[in-house]
């Protein structure tokens, strides 16, 4: 089956259980490549870019590799079109991966080994599947002699994880006619979402803001054998703990009201009504914590209906006998689309109360949220081509709470999608393992989502 309307030559001959097989043993090596990005160890981005920039060179493209500090490599690689369907389209992903610890895993985490039908990896959905699914679209557009009535571009990054600062915002800030295009399509959506005995194919159209922050509590300094009532570890202490457990006030945006009541429409009457409770104050809390069976399920809802600003790191005193004079708590803040870092400070001091009066709040780092219009044609497209690979599919879109490498591409005014199909089985606890333990991928799920990222690329570009 071919997706795209009118394909055009070349893609009639494409053998896709050969292309399948080795879709899957590209991102098996890539699996294997060991490029956890973390403070406490050298960055190894640069191997897995080399390693793709080498299998595009076998089918006659012409990659280029960008290594801004030793480890740091990413790839970008473009195939010409004719310039008569508009500008470029770009795929991009991003090769490092979060930590993993081997002792909480069942499988080993850079193995890339199949069992029980799944590919097992950091990074087999966060984001290495994309990557390979990027690579291999463009080695068939090459082999097979596909027209292309624009460019495609695929920019294989470093450093997301860390806040993109030596992958995408560098290529963007040194290298901007390298990337330069009309649509960017990335992760997160484009998965298979069960849900009242029907699927639903999330595309991402929004995410959240990031502004991460330090909160300061002052105290007085003085010796641990003696009562001190301005000690600023017990301020700060009642800071995190307020954090941690309330909320902040409640905000329904335009993609996110869409995205419930197109979800509710398709629901047993019982779920739609709890679903559209979520978009009234006053029900949303209740029904958060008291309804929904699935905790990962109600905290992706609450995140999308509120700014969050999480207490993940603390720090207070050098000796155990000496009170400190002041005490550090990082906070990980994420925004909502109209929203801003001074809105969010604003927020948890009214949270606070008279616990955060004397509170100094410093914002280390902000990107703001990136939002498309979802009713682009683009959208089209992807409606279509999802249907043509599961004809009792409904397609949603979404927002997610996390970054991606869409803030760098919005910058340079690029319509950012976040379309990285898979077929999941239903009982597939999928966005727990982004960062998670045993993060595997279904192996006939990833051969699906090549086609289908494949059949978009053609529908836009062919």
């Amino acid at each position: 089956m071919n997706a795209a309307e009118g394909a055009p030559k070349g893609v009639d001959t494409i053998d896709w259980v050969a292309a399948g097989e080795e879709a899957v043993a590209l991102l098996q090596t890539l699996l294997r490549i060991d490029t956890t990005n973390s403070p406490d160890r050298a960055p190894n981005d640069t191997e897995a870019a080399v390693l793709l920039a080498g299998r595009l060179r076998t089918a006659g493209l012409e990659p280029e590799l960008f290594e801004p500090l030793p480890g740091k490599g990413s790839v970008v690689c473009r195939i010409k079109g004719d310039g008569t369907g508009g500008p470029p389209i770009l795929l991009s992903g991003h090769v490092d991966v979060v930590p993993a610890d081997p002792a909480r895993w069942s499988r080993p985490p850079f193995s890339g080994e199949i069992h029980d039908g799944w590919i097992w990896g950091r990074g087999a959905i966060d984001m290495k599947n994309m990557v390979a699914m990027e690579v291999m679209t463009l080695l068939l557009l090459a082999r097979h002699g596909v027209p292309l009535k624009r460019d495609v571009i695929f920019a294989g990054v470093s450093d997301e994880e860390a806040g993109c600062t030596w992958g995408s915002m560098w290529l963007v800030d040194n290298h901007p006619e390298k990337l330069r295009a009309e649509y960017a399509i990335s992760e997160i959506g484009g998965f298979t979402l069960h849900s009242g005995g029907k699927r639903f194919y999330p595309v991402q159209v929004a995410e959240k803001g990031m502004c991460w922050m330090t909160i300061r509590a002052k105290g007085t300094p003085g010796h641990g054998s003696l009562p001190n009532k301005d000690n600023p570890i017990p301020k700060i202490a009642r800071v995190a703990q307020r954090l941690g457990t309330a909320r902040l006030p409640h905000h329904v945006t335009p993609v996110v009201d869409r995205f419930i009541k197109k979800l509710a429409a398709n629901q047993p009457l019982a779920n739609r009504l709890v679903l559209h409770g979520l978009l009234h104050a006053p029900l949303c809390g209740p029904l958060l914590d008291h309804v929904f069976p699935e905790p990962s399920l109600a905290n992706t809802f609450d995140a999308n209906l509120h700014n969050t600003a999480n207490p993940t790191m603390l720090r207070a005193g050098d000796k155990v006998n000496q009170v400190p004079g002041d005490a550090l708590l990082r906070v990980d803040g994420r925004l909502l689309p109209g929203q801003t870092g001074a809105d969010l400070v604003r927020e948890i001091r009214a949270l606070l109360g008279k616990d955060g009066e004397d509170l100094e709040i410093v914002i280390d780092q902000e990107m703001p949220p990136v939002s498309t219009d979802p009713d682009d044609v683009i959208a089209e497209h992807i409606g279509r081509i999802v249907l043509a690979h599961d004809p009792e599919a409904t397609v949603l879109h979404t927002m997610i709470p996390g970054f991606t490498d869409a803030k760098a591409w919005s910058k340079l005014g690029m319509k950012c999608w976040g379309f990285s199909p898979v077929e999941l089985p239903e009982g597939t606890k999928f966005t727990a393992m982004f960062h998670g333990d045993d993060e595997r991928i279904p192996v006939e799920g990833f051969k699906w989502g090549t086609r289908a990222l494949f059949d978009l690329v053609v529908a836009l570009a062919g």
